[in-house]
């Protein structure tokens, strides 16, 4: 169809809602003061970010203060994790962490090697899962924060962070427990309140709000270092002039999200169903995710078409998806490798993530394309 456009791409960003978009609007054309200032314009702008930190407070079950703007996932899973360890540094020199992380995760790692840390990363048991027994054996008296995904950004994965934040915590009761939420925020139920959960890393623009604001939860009693110094805004842990269009718009997404979270899971299910039934009937397609993947992201590969070449090939029929984590620039899925999969069904995956816009016919569409290139591609080869 002529000018067809189907976004299978919604892991890596989503299109801004309607709630957000005017959200911003009003912050960026009306009230736009600095929430500093002490005059009117100000107070109206401290109003709108003070309303969007009580709305994020009530839908995740914890208190205001815990809760800060940052400029998105990567830069609250730096200020968790090197800030953390920072705050920590008298307890121990001792990190664990996951196989799978997102990059922003597996640097900090990097970094705290560099700086001596000893650095554990667990792996996928056989069956793609994760056990928290696992995490409960690799911490000891001198371990100081555990982190791991909520969701794998590649392949949908469910780590079972409850249990594991309390298997940590009761190993050891002082380490830290961060999650890094970005791939399950607003999509799954989550509340911070009997959590074991010390800190909480999310990001707008994966659900629907505009890039460049995140959001970080640091439970009451925890010290973190801060990573920037100036004026001692967001009480000094996270300094710098308040993005209050960016952050008013991320809440006014996030209450749209929750509302209809329930509809929008069951929708999820189904497009996953018929996604799975469609690739079922394609010889060439391996799929890639567990049984133990939420349903918003399906990992696969087309046997001998390399992911690029693929994507390139959906693309000219206005088809979006993407060969791995955006981040990734199109380097090889360490997560794929750590599954245990060959080299060649790592470099011809694709990740398919719906958004509540998807349709049926979308899916049908994307199957239809993707049977026909697999097909015309390898006649090329």
């Amino acid at each position: 169809m002529e000018g067809r456009e189907v976004y299978l791409d919604n892991s890596a960003t989503t299109k801004v809602c309607k709630a957000a978009l005017e959200a911003a609007v009003l912050g960026m054309e009306k009230e736009y003061g600095n929430a500093a200032s002490l005059h009117k314009k100000g107070w109206e702008a401290q109003k709108l970010l003070d309303a969007a930190k009580k709305g994020f407070a009530r839908l995740l079950g914890c208190e205001e203060q815990e809760l800060y703007f940052t400029s998105g996932a990567t830069e609250s899973n730096n200020l968790s994790i090197l800030g953390g360890v920072v705050g920590a540094k008298r307890r121990g020199r001792r990190v664990v962490t996951t196989t799978m992380e997102h990059a922003s995760v597996l640097a900090c790692m990097e970094e705290l090697e560099a700086q001596g840390y000893e650095v554990v990363r667990i792996g996928p048991k056989e069956d793609g899962g994760f056990d928290p027994a696992d995490f409960y054996s690799a911490v000891d008296e001198n371990t100081v924060l555990v982190s791991c995904m909520m969701v794998n950004n590649e392949t949908g994965l469910l780590f079972p962070v409850e249990e594991i934040g309390r298997a940590v915590k009761r190993k050891n009761p002082q380490v830290l427990f961060h999650v890094d939420a970005v791939q399950g925020f607003m999509k799954l139920p989550l509340s911070l309140k009997r959590s074991a959960i010390d800190l909480l890393s999310a990001s707008g623009h994966k659900i629907f709000a505009p890039k460049g604001i995140g959001l970080l939860f640091i439970r009451k009693g925890v010290r973190i270092k801060p990573l920037f110094f100036g004026g001692g805004q967001q009480n000094g842990i996270r300094v710098g002039t308040e993005n209050v269009p960016l952050a008013s718009a991320f809440y006014a997404a996030a209450e749209e999200l929750a509302k209809n979270r329930k509809e929008h899971y069951a929708l999820y299910e189904m497009l996953k169903s018929r996604l799975l039934e469609r690739v079922g009937e394609i010889p060439e397609v391996s799929v890639n995710s567990k049984d133990s993947c939420v349903p918003y992201i399906v990992n696969l590969s087309v046997a001998k078409i390399r992911s690029e070449i693929m994507l390139h090939y959906l693309e000219q029929f206005g088809i979006y998806v993407s060969s791995g984590s955006a981040c990734s620039k199109g380097a090889k899925s360490h997560v794929l490798a750590a599954f245990g999969y060959p080299a060649e069904r790592i470099d011809t995956a694709l990740r398919v993530s719906f958004s509540p816009e998807t349709t049926i016919d979308d899916i049908d569409y994307f199957a239809e394309k993707l049977k026909e290139g697999s097909t015309s591609l390898m006649k090329m080869k």
